[in-house]
């Protein structure tokens, strides 16, 4: 536990613990990671729960590890109780964590994929769906922003954006397997280019 952030928290920090997460459920359209900007301001800049180490590990971890790519909220959840509680407030964190992030938009993905099934040939669910793609690459470039500028690179840093271009266009254009991309920007991050 880090002694500079280890505090008690009040059942009402539970509570904004869970609606936090209740709240980033709704917005997770790109998936789960597409809250680590929120998450990262509201967990580690406004409340000073967790550390910038604490949480890019949390999601280094989670990432690494395999199953789905939520992990990372419940390890989130883990560190938040765990500094404020020892063991039993790291269960408590991650069951709040996980709870929130789950629970709404588990019934709201539930009800609307029934009815836009229903309903897939209407001018508005297509337009719809179009109309998503921008919002979910924009929380996807927020979520790499944020784990990037935790790590101190900056816009100066050239090979580590022209890698990302490269990167993108890539999986865009060609058939290349993404396991490919990641080990090549393994090996580039172990031999110091970026």
């Amino acid at each position: 536990m880090s002694p500079a952030i280890a505090q008690l928290m009040s059942a009402l920090d539970w509570v904004a613990l869970l609606t936090h997460f209740t709240g980033l459920s709704l917005l997770a359209v790109a998936g789960a990671i597409s809250t680590t900007p929120d998450s990262h301001r509201y967990l580690v800049d406004e409340k000073r729960w967790l550390t910038d180490a604490q949480f890019t590990d949390s999601i280094a971890i989670a990432q690494a590890a395999p199953g789905p790519n939520v992990l990372f909220i419940a390890l989130l959840g883990w560190n938040v109780g765990f500094n404020a509680a020892s063991w039993a407030g790291g269960a408590l964190g991650l069951v709040l964590a996980m709870a929130g992030i789950m629970g709404p938009s588990s019934v709201l993905t539930y009800v609307t994929a029934q009815w836009s099934q229903r309903n897939r040939e209407r001018r508005e669910v297509r337009a719809f769906k179009q109309g998503m793609t921008p919002i979910v690459i924009a929380l996807m470039a927020g979520t790499g922003w944020v784990l990037i500028s935790a790590h101190g690179y900056t816009l100066a840093q050239m090979p580590v954006w022209g890698l990302a271009l490269v990167s993108t266009v890539l999986v865009w254009r060609t058939r290349i397997h993404l396991l490919w991309l990641l080990g090549a920007g393994a090996l580039m991050g172990a031999l110091g280019w970026v």
